[in-house]
């Protein structure tokens, strides 16, 4: 099990950069915190992933005991955010939109997922708009006003740690080009007039093709890994409006389509909150992929 459990290099780093140097400490004891939270659950980790915020293990009922079945094991260095995504899905947990939360250990950073088949992640395959404006309505659906506020916090705090975020990797590893700290400075002024009106809703705060995995609902799209906030929920549509769009027309073209499948969905706000984001959505495009059409367009976005 030590072989599945022991944090590799890349996800160290990963991990180093998003929570800095005591991250590594928190990479060497989870083998030990699997141990022991698989054998209170009584399940076994048999594979392992995770981004930059978590480590995640698929785990197999231990021994003859079905009772639980298979689940995904999440852990994170930072408690408080799984507190907020535990406090997300149980605000969810009426649609199957969303994973099911099936057990927590807050204290540990722990929580305990259901699994969803094929589960294969939207990043790897084809989407359509219908399938996500199913998903994006049947989130809005599910998000009473200001609840779970204000145990979250506000979509101003969530646009000012995206920012600061940006602003810190831009520091420490400058691109070339106009995506500068002052651009930056703007587009985050621009983002916080948004983020202080509009609806008051449960906000995923991170609904990229990479978070929302094909269910089994006649392949139904699942949401998972929310960072959630109280406040616009067009906020959550930036990434789909955005993905692979090479001008401002299919921009448009895409937004509208979203807006008439979706209820309450604000064309204007949403062309407002691309904008806005489009440097934060260059950046990582001008390390990769500089000369790509895609990466051309959102530059312009973001400087126009």
């Amino acid at each position: 099990m030590e072989a599945i459990t022991r944090v590799p290099a890349a996800a160290r780093s990963r991990l180093r950069s998003r929570f800095g140097s005591a991250a590594d400490a928190w990479c060497d004891s989870v083998p030990a915190l699997v141990e022991q939270l698989s054998g209170r659950w009584g399940l076994t980790p048999v594979e392992a992933a995770g981004g930059g915020t978590s480590r995640v293990f698929r785990c197999l009922p231990r021994g003859s005991d079905e009772s639980r079945g298979e689940a995904w094991l999440k852990l994170t260095p930072d408690r408080e955010v799984a507190r907020q995504e535990a406090l997300a899905l149980t605000a969810w947990s009426d649609t199957s939109a969303v994973v099911g939360l099936l057990a927590t250990e807050l204290s540990r950073g722990a929580l305990l997922l259901r699994p969803v088949r094929p589960g294969v992640p939207a990043t790897y395959g084809h989407w359509n708009e219908p399938e996500v404006s199913r998903l994006l309505a049947a989130l809005r659906a599910s998000s009473p006003p200001d609840s779970p506020a204000p145990q979250v916090p506000e979509l101003t705090e969530r646009v000012s740690f995206v920012f600061d975020l940006a602003a810190r990797r831009l520091g420490t590893a400058p691109v070339p080009g106009p995506i500068t700290s002052a651009l930056l400075d703007q587009a985050r002024r621009a983002a916080l007039r948004l983020a202080s009106t509009g609806p008051r809703v449960l906000v995923h705060g991170d609904l990229h093709p990479g978070n929302v995995l094909t269910g089994p609902a006649n392949g139904r799209l699942v949401a998972i890994d929310p960072r959630p906030s109280i406040g616009d929920p067009d906020f959550d549509v930036i990434d789909w409006a955005l993905e692979g769009r090479t001008c401002e027309a299919e921009l448009r073209a895409r937004i509208a389509s979203f807006a008439a499948l979706v209820p309450g969905l604000d064309a204007d706000r949403v062309a407002a909150w691309c904008r806005a984001l489009a440097p934060l959505v260059a950046l990582p495009l001008l390390r990769t992929q500089p000369e790509h059409d895609h990466t051309r367009f959102l530059v312009e976005l973001a400087t126009g």
